[in-house]
């Protein structure tokens, strides 16, 4: 029932700059697969109690909200983190759980998707499930990194990778992919994608960026990942820039433990933080690496660091907006700090969002408790609390 829309990004340059049938044909697809999932009947959704926020001023949610429900939206976790019987949908343990602890976001990766439509009413199911909007979220990068194009169930344009629309040299041919990935994680209900990498390629050792920059030159990868946000976003989704301070000239994996970055400060002004800089003002958020930038803080990984976060990242660069880590359950946090401090130093160091801790209860403790003793302030855990609402469009 599904169009077949299977063309590669080895195409995807003839396609956007000569503005030609084939990419229409891309694009119908997409608006064709919003049709098919809007008209497709779905399972009733479990739900709980009724939405009690009639707000859209973030300022009167926050004074709805206790101190509890506070914490617990700086969280974005799996759906099974929230009840083990909701991997592919929507359970009454969930909705009970989600009561308790109303996050801010749920992440889905490729084990949570099955079909179209069991994923169209499994995202929709949540948020009915939720007192609060959520931000429901993906890794859709395109290319490697890619859990629903590259589900055998789904068929959806499959871009070989991002290093090849970069070589085109064509701001349209990102903005397109932008807008065909957009279009589809729209449909689907998904809010948020954890896209575009703006690491620049540096290091041809490098095991967990590769191909997935859009190349070795960040002037280039600046501007590609500005032209990417901008299809998201003509799509109605966030998109994020990753990974601060720059995860692309390293050998490390981040997902198995320690990895450094030994590069001077002004090194990575030169180079690693231009397409963060240059796109500080159509960024929706930035996420931050677990490496660990020797030249400023040899003692925490950046998503751990105050130093890295806000003296640099937001005080001495000047960036306002949504922060939040990488996934705090990877090797280089959980091998060494464990879930609950990992969580407080996170907060504390100036990120907004804490995403997938190993251990969801005890992380929430940990910061709930950190917030109640008065080690965090009220106003600091408002701060958050207010970018991470109008992140999902509160005013």
């Amino acid at each position: 029932m599904y169009l077949s829309v299977n063309y590669g990004c080895n195409k995807l340059g003839m396609i956007v700059k000569k503005g030609g049938k084939m990419i229409k044909r891309m694009l119908f697809a997409s608006a064709l697969l919003a049709l098919l999932c809007s008209c497709a009947s779905s399972p009733e959704a479990v739900t709980g109690k009724k939405h009690r926020i009639k707000t859209n001023d973030a300022k009167q949610v926050l004074l709805q909200m206790t101190t509890e429900e506070k914490v617990a939206q700086l969280f974005f976790i799996t759906p099974e983190q929230i009840a083990p019987s909701s991997k592919t949908k929507v359970s009454a343990d969930f909705v009970r759980t989600l009561e308790r602890y109303p996050v801010g976001g749920i992440i889905l990766f490729g084990y949570h998707i099955q079909n179209p439509s069991q994923l169209r009413a499994f995202t929709s199911s949540m948020q009915k499930a939720s007192a609060i909007p959520l931000a429901i979220c993906v890794d859709e990068e395109g290319g490697l990194v890619a859990r629903l194009a590259r589900s055998k169930a789904f068929f959806l344009p499959v871009f070989k990778n991002m290093h090849t629309v970069g070589d085109t040299g064509e701001d349209a041919n990102a903005r397109g992919a932008g807008q065909i990935i957009g279009s589809y994680l729209a449909a689907f209900g998904f809010t948020f994608d954890f896209a575009p990498v703006a690491d620049v390629n540096t290091n041809p050792d490098n095991v967990v960026i590769g191909s997935r920059a859009f190349g070795r030159e960040p002037a280039l990868v600046s501007r590609m990942d500005r032209a990417f946000l901008s299809g998201l976003h003509s799509t109605g989704i966030k998109g994020c820039l990753k990974h601060f301070p720059g995860h692309g000239d390293t050998k490390g994996d981040t997902h198995a433990d320690y990895v450094a970055v030994t590069k001077s400060w002004q090194e990575l002004m030169n180079c690693e933080l231009i397409p963060f800089v240059q796109n500080f003002d159509v960024a929706d958020s930035v996420m931050v690496a677990h490496v660990t930038c020797t030249a400023v803080d040899d003692e925490y990984p950046a998503s751990l660091s105050k130093k890295l976060i806000t003296d640099k990242l937001r005080t001495e660069l000047g960036y306002d907006g949504l922060v939040l880590t990488d996934a705090l359950n990877m090797g280089a946090i959980e091998k060494n700090y464990g879930s609950a401090k990992a969580a407080v130093l996170a907060f504390a160091a100036g990120n907004d969002i804490l995403l997938m801790p190993k251990d969801f209860e005890s992380a929430y403790r940990g910061v709930l408790e950190a917030v109640t003793s008065g080690k965090i302030s009220m106003q600091r855990l408002d701060e958050s609390v207010t970018r991470i609402l109008k992140m999902k469009g509160f005013l």
